[in-house]
């Protein structure tokens, strides 16, 4: 039997809201290490700048959750939205990389 083609209600499911969940994720974790840690390879300025944007993205992604379970999940969103998600999720990675080492390292 041939499977059917998903239609654009649940490919959003299935895409978007496990991506939205993981951007939630990742932001919610940065922000833990960021408001905790003094990251000696950060200014103030430069930690509390991470910090902000963190939580900014952050704020954004609930946002984002919140319209597309109240439209039933047939909303989307323009690429041009998750891509800076994206960068932002892949700068706290090498954050927190470049935090365990130092710690390691001492």
């Amino acid at each position: 039997m041939i499977n059917p083609q998903p239609d654009e209600k649940e490919l959003l499911k299935t895409i978007l809201e496990p991506l939205l969940e993981d951007f939630e994720h990742w932001f919610s974790r940065s922000c833990q290490l960021l408001e905790s840690q003094r990251l000696a390879f950060f200014t103030p300025e430069q930690q509390q700048d991470l910090l902000d944007r963190v939580r900014r993205a952050r704020d954004e992604v609930r946002c984002t959750k919140l319209m597309f379970q109240a439209t039933g999940e047939q909303v989307g969103v323009e690429f041009s939205v998750l891509v800076p998600w994206h960068n932002l999720v892949t700068e706290c990675w090498q954050v927190a990389q470049r935090h365990r080492q130092m710690q390691a390292a001492c």
